[in-house]
């Protein structure tokens, strides 16, 4: 009879234990699921628009909104309608929140953002970009640099429309006509090589 108190009193100190330390976990902050090595791609009647690689994704949800932190950073690849790569997004960490109840979607892309357009040969650095897949458009508050075949532009803000083939700076400041050599030279993706590189 002593030996079953004593468990008794074993197992409901333990659930007690057990649930205390469960009532102090916050769900808001806890990731609902997590995900290595994502590989995403999206597509359009059969035709490839987008693709997404990342080595780690936390899915968050709540009652207003779910929301996607990737804390290793993304790659984002965006093709032409006839599924030649158009565009690149690179960042150290990113997110895409979703509000419920509406259509809003927004990615955030943060640290090292580095926006190119391949097909018009523009590179832009900057901090923080975001991007609005509801109303379609790239936009930023932050400090930019943009080069392109014409020189150099900096500034602070930024407007695009989402494939970045007309990004405006807001308030330009400094700016260059000629850039003598491009750091940020834009490389070509694999998907777009076709045949042997030519000797010069």
């Amino acid at each position: 009879m002593m030996a079953t108190a004593t468990a008794v009193a074993f197992i409901l100190f333990s659930c007690k234990s057990s649930l205390s330390k469960a009532d102090k976990l916050d769900l808001s902050k806890t990731p609902l699921q997590a995900v290595d090595s994502m590989y995403l791609v999206q597509t359009k009647n059969g035709k490839i628009e987008m693709r997404v690689v990342t080595a780690s994704m936390q899915h968050f949800d709540n009652d207003s909104l779910s929301y996607d932190y990737f804390p290793e950073g993304i790659n984002v690849y965006a093709y032409t309608e006839d599924e030649v790569l158009e565009s690149t997004i690179v960042s150290d960490e990113a997110s895409h929140i979703t509000k419920k109840g509406s259509k809003e979607e927004i990615w955030k892309a943060f640290g090292n953002v580095v926006v190119k357009n391949i097909v018009k040969h523009q590179t832009m650095e900057s901090d923080t970009i975001y991007w609005d897949q509801t109303n379609k458009e790239i936009y930023t508050d932050c400090y930019v640099r943009l080069y392109s075949p014409e020189g150099l532009i900096q500034g602070y803000g930024m407007r695009s429309d989402e494939r970045v083939r007309n990004a405006i700076v807001m308030k330009p400041f400094n700016n260059f006509g000629v850039v003598v050599e491009d750091t940020t030279a834009v490389v070509l993706d694999s998907a777009n090589f076709i045949g042997p590189l030519i000797k010069k």
